[in-house]
């Protein structure tokens, strides 16, 4: 799945979550200064600026099918080789890297299986592989979105459960890729909104499965939408902090 969105729109809704995982997610892959790391399906940039920081940018190298992402990364991250590529078509050779990471991806790419391959391909030899993905029920903003969906629309059409989002389903991905001592855990972030107004003017951002949705209804079921999450969140009137668990999992070649 393509993002085609702008920078902004998926920086207001998902980017402030993103950023705050970098740190935790490179922490759980052990990245640290003398790697050179691939950041797959690298979106805005939230884990690259993360990567950057720790090895420096004239180690880091990032792939992104989004064209309109590519165009904004390469403005962004100077020194950072960034290429227009889906996670299951890696432009590299193999043992390129000593370690690649794919942060809220791969639940979402066309094959995940061929994608685990394709990463595992390009890593060396007792290098590390790491993917996450939000907790259905871990991450509130997304869980309350799925609620009040379920609450207007009891069979809604197409709301299918993403794949490879669970410790275990992580887990064995990796395993049938053939990577060893893999391991996963689960990462906590955090981010406050000002008000209920921040957080559902970003949703109409069509950010992601929810924001398409509530951007392809009317303007009748988005009010009926609009009332049904801010009663699912606790109809907060102030600033509120939602919590967002990661399931991830982390493998070597």
């Amino acid at each position: 799945m393509i993002f085609d969105v702008t920078d902004d729109a998926y920086e207001r809704f998902m980017g402030r979550y993103s950023t705050v995982l970098g740190p935790v997610f490179a922490d759980f892959a052990a990245i640290e200064p003398g790697l050179r790391v691939l950041d797959v399906g690298a979106g805005t940039g939230a884990l690259t600026a993360e990567l950057v920081r720790r090895v420096g940018a004239e180690h880091v190298s990032a792939a992104e099918p989004s064209a309109r992402f590519v165009e904004g990364m390469r403005e962004r991250f100077a020194g950072v080789e960034v290429v227009e590529a889906p996670a299951e078509a890696l432009p590299w050779p193999d043992d390129t890297f000593d370690a690649a990471l794919a942060q809220l991806v791969i639940s979402f790419v066309s094959d995940p299986p061929v994608a685990a391959r394709e990463v595992r391909r390009v890593v060396r030899p007792g290098g590390v592989v790491a993917f996450c993905m939000w907790d259905q029920d871990g991450m509130e903003m997304l869980a309350a979105i799925a609620r009040a969906r379920r609450a207007v629309e009891p069979n809604p059409v197409g709301d299918e459960t993403l794949k490879y989002r669970t410790r275990a389903e992580i887990g064995g991905l990796l395993e049938g890729v053939g990577l060893r001592d893999v391991e996963t855990g689960v990462l906590e972030v955090a981010r406050e909104f000002s008000g209920y107004d921040e957080l559902w003017s970003a949703l109409l951002g069509a950010v992601g499965p929810a924001g398409r949705w509530v951007v392809s209804l009317d303007d009748d079921g988005r009010a009926i939408v609009r009332a049904e999450l801010h009663r699912e969140l606790g109809s907060p009137e102030g600033a509120f902090t939602l919590r967002a668990q990661c399931n991830a999992g982390r493998g070597l070649v």
